[in-house]
């Protein structure tokens, strides 16, 4: 029988080591690139201030109203409006304001710079000039006060109880600063008649008012006015003293609302000097309490300025509730 013939097959295994191809290296240059710019982002963060932080915070905070509902089923948790003290059934008003970031100029030292379009070289900056600053400064101070506006007048239309009040309610641009006006109104009123001790409607009113410019870094300045009918009680009290203590009753009742006691620079007393209707001095709307946002800065030009402002010239803007 013929032997059979021994088949070797050799199988040449291929070399691990050889080269794979260069697809790792897209991987690890995206990984380094965002660990560079994490790094970045973590050393840019650790060269800010508490108040540049809380600024770009704010700035990237949307401006909202609490949807916690009230007994009345308002979109915030209103106070029932009563001839005494106010009266909850839910959640309190909350309102969130949306703050630009720092305003330029306030770093003290700090070097602002812009990109210089005549420049010899590209990406070559110079320092802003300080009309510009103010300019700046001055624009960042006015949308603060647009946002506070209509911060108000969302809050006020989203509690059922408080939108009748919505009359009582006047803010305007003023070359001072962001005033807003509490007002009485015919049936309506903020103060017993004689008294310096508020309504809980007016306390309420005032609440929101507190909740709003609390979040704002301006001073303010607190101002009282009564009518033209003289004061009917005994003695030397005059409207000069229930306007004084109406102002310091609002005062106080800023600060139990939150507002830190700093942010106050004066409160006094107009009594029927400065009338809100000139032609008519003893209508009750002249009767009101004032509370001013000062500015750090010189007023914007009237073309400038919102357009419910420039076309009244600065004069007041009532926040009509949405029902009217």
């Amino acid at each position: 029988m013929a032997q059979q013939p021994i088949i070797i097959k050799r199988i040449k295994k291929g070399d691990h080591g050889a080269h794979h191809g260069s697809a790792w290296k897209v991987a690890y240059a995206d990984f380094m690139t965002a660990m560079m710019a994490f790094f970045l982002l973590l050393w840019l963060l650790s060269s800010l201030s508490e108040e540049q932080m809380q600024g770009v915070a704010d700035y990237f905070a949307p401006t909202t109203v609490s949807s916690s509902k009230s007994g009345a089923g308002g979109m915030l948790g209103g106070k029932v409006v009563g001839e005494g003290a106010m009266t909850s059934q839910g959640g309190t008003p909350s309102v969130s304001l949306s703050l630009p970031p720092p305003s330029i100029g306030q770093g003290g030292d700090d070097l602002v710079a812009s990109r210089d379009d005549d420049a010899e070289e590209p990406g070559q900056v110079r320092p802003l000039t300080e009309r510009q600053i103010v300019e700046v400064n001055a624009r960042q101070e006015q949308q603060r006060f647009d946002r506070a506006q209509q911060a108000l007048r969302d809050a006020i239309n989203a509690i059922p109880e408080l939108r009748k009040m919505s009359d009582s309610l006047m803010v305007d641009n003023t070359p001072e600063g962001l005033r807003i006006q509490i007002v009485d109104q015919d049936g309506l009123a903020m103060f017993p008649s004689g008294s310096a001790s508020m309504y809980g409607h007016t306390r309420a009113l005032i609440d929101l008012v507190a909740r709003v410019i609390k979040q704002l870094p301006e001073k303010i300045a607190i101002s009282g006015h009564t009518d033209s009918v003289p004061f009917a009680g005994q003695g030397s009290y005059s409207n000069w003293d229930l306007s004084a203590d109406r102002a310091l009753a609002t005062r106080r009742a800023l600060l139990e609302s939150g507002t830190p006691a700093d942010r106050v620079r004066r409160v006094i007393g107009n009594a029927d000097t400065e009338p809100l209707l000139a032609n008519d001095p003893a209508n009750a709307r002249n009767r009101r309490m004032s509370i001013v946002l000062l500015r750090d800065t010189r007023p914007l030009p009237v073309a400038e300025l919102p357009p419910e402002a420039a076309k009244t010239g600065n004069g007041p803007v009532f926040l009509q509730s949405a029902g009217k």
